[in-house]
């Protein structure tokens, strides 16, 4: 049974950082595209990036390219998200979730999803 089990939100002051962890089960990492999305109040939801191990291949958003950074830890089955330079537009739910990339670029048609950790960047 695949689960994805997220943490690692909370609220933190314009250019803060925080770090997601995503604990993966069920599947090993290396396999699969995997990555997050988020979803703020009111507003679609947007692929922000994944990490495809078995190609050495990242993807970032543009509006989070320079400040965010995926990696992931097989040992432990985890990805991070090391978010910098936080503003208050990357205030969301963020998932993390597998799938296709194209699923994860445009944040529709994953396969797994977690309910993921609210990131709130305010002052």
């Amino acid at each position: 049974q695949v689960q994805l089990v997220e943490s690692g939100g909370g609220l933190v002051q314009p250019g803060g950082s925080l770090r997601l962890s995503c604990a993966a089960s069920g599947f090993t990492l290396d396999y699969y595209a995997i990555g997050w999305f988020r979803q703020a109040p009111g507003k679609e939801r947007e692929g922000v990036s994944y990490i495809r191990r078995t190609v050495g291949s990242t993807y970032y958003a543009d509006c989070v390219k320079g400040r965010f950074t995926i990696s992931g830890d097989n040992a432990k089955n985890t990805v991070y998200l090391q978010m910098n330079s936080l503003n208050p537009e990357d205030t969301a739910t963020y998932h993390c979730a597998m799938g296709s990339s194209r699923s994860l670029m445009i944040g529709y048609g994953m396969d797994y999803w977690g309910k993921g950790p609210l990131v709130s960047v305010s002052s």
